[in-house]
């Protein structure tokens, strides 16, 4: 366990070292680790100058390394290492946090397969350390508020779940995110379709077999930027997921179909848009919803709003704490993170032979 002369209630202050500090890591894991009681944000790895200054300026006291090997360095001062980089450097860079006795936090998709995710997880077992996945987006408004109404039977029998994510991006950016070279695991199926598939999991269980149409569509652009993936649910619901960048109007962020009510929700969760305006997590109006955006619940004659709960991106890194001090088990569990890469292989597949691909049982 974590063990520095810092103490506060609850236990030892756990040091924590940020690598990576563009977009995902500047707003969607400093501020969060930097609000969390008992995370420190120690070191940030960058090795861009503007990005250096941004860290300083932002938590003042931080230490700013150019290199991971620099951190490796000074490991003896570091609890838990967050991975905010590039897809296909998430595996050694875990694989160097166990190595050196930290505790790893990996961004989505934690690994580029399934077969990476279990030797990852393997290699996290052996250093006695704990691997947990970034899915944030199961602290989503509406995802939470879909938990709720299932947990509440409100929908009878759900026979089907349809989930966006839907982006106006017609101009590409140029961002390794766009490219499809081997090895760089870029593309909107790792990326929105990495919650999407972890959603419909979490709501509906494992699934039995996975058809994915995978389309390019913006010139310049070498990765998939339009897709489709259809899951046949063991428990008989059928999961219909897309995600664009290049969605010129809004679609509904989520449709759930039962035997005795429907839900239709519009937007995004609000927290992203928040973090990304520089909002500091928490406080009483964080992650709440305005009314006129809250979902539909019934049928075409009888419908009412639905209050959507509020998100609560914080929950996943107080998570991460208590996982860390062995008081509760980690937030996002590897063996669930693995079971969503089984399925973005078996999508890859599918587009690739234009078939319905079966799964088996799920192992880790």
């Amino acid at each position: 366990m974590v063990a520095t002369g810092e103490q506060e209630r609850g236990g030892p202050i756990i040091r924590v070292a940020l690598i990576g500090f563009g977009p995902g890591g500047a707003c969607f894991h400093a501020p969060l680790i930097a609000t969390t009681p008992g995370l420190t944000l120690s070191v940030v790895v960058t090795s861009d100058a503007d990005r250096r200054a941004q860290a300083l300026r932002d938590y003042p006291g931080v230490h700013v390394v150019a290199s991971a090997a620099a951190l490796w360095d000074r490991s003896s001062e570091i609890d838990l290492v967050v991975i905010a980089t590039p897809n296909r450097s998430h595996a050694p860079l875990a694989l160097a946090a166990f190595a050196n006795g930290i505790h790893a936090v990996v961004d989505k998709p934690f690994a580029v397969s399934a077969a990476e995710g279990r030797g990852m997880a393997g290699a996290a077992r052996a250093a006695n350390r704990l691997l947990i996945p970034y899915q944030n987006r199961r602290w989503d408004g509406d995802f939470l508020t879909v938990r709720a109404l299932l947990a509440q039977g409100a929908f009878g029998t759900v026979h089907g779940f349809e989930s966006r994510f839907d982006r106006w991006r017609p101009q590409p950016t140029g961002s390794w995110r766009e490219s499809g070279e081997p090895g760089v695991a870029g593309g909107l199926l790792y990326d929105l379709g990495s919650h999407l598939i972890d959603q419909a999991l979490l709501l509906f269980g494992p699934v039995a077999a996975v058809y994915a149409e995978l389309d390019t569509r913006r010139p310049g652009v070498t990765a998939e930027d339009d897709v489709f993936v259809s899951l046949a649910h063991v428990s008989g619901v059928r999961s219909h997921l897309h995600a664009s960048a290049l969605a010129a109007q809004a679609t509904p962020r989520f449709r759930v179909s039962g035997s005795a009510a429907s839900l239709v929700k519009w937007g995004l969760d609000v927290q992203e848009v928040a973090l990304k305006a520089g909002e500091k997590p928490g406080g009483a109006a964080w992650g709440h919803e305005p009314p006129e955006r809250w979902g539909m619940l019934g049928s075409e004659t009888a419908k009412v709003p639905v209050p959507t709960l509020p998100g609560d991106y914080p929950a996943f890194y107080a998570g991460v704490a208590a996982a860390i001090r062995g008081d509760a088990p980690p937030p996002v569990p590897v063996d669930e993170a693995i079971a969503m890469l089984d399925v973005i292989n078996a999508a890859q597949r599918s587009a690739r032979e234009r078939r319905v691909v079966e799964l088996a049982p799920a192992r880790t």
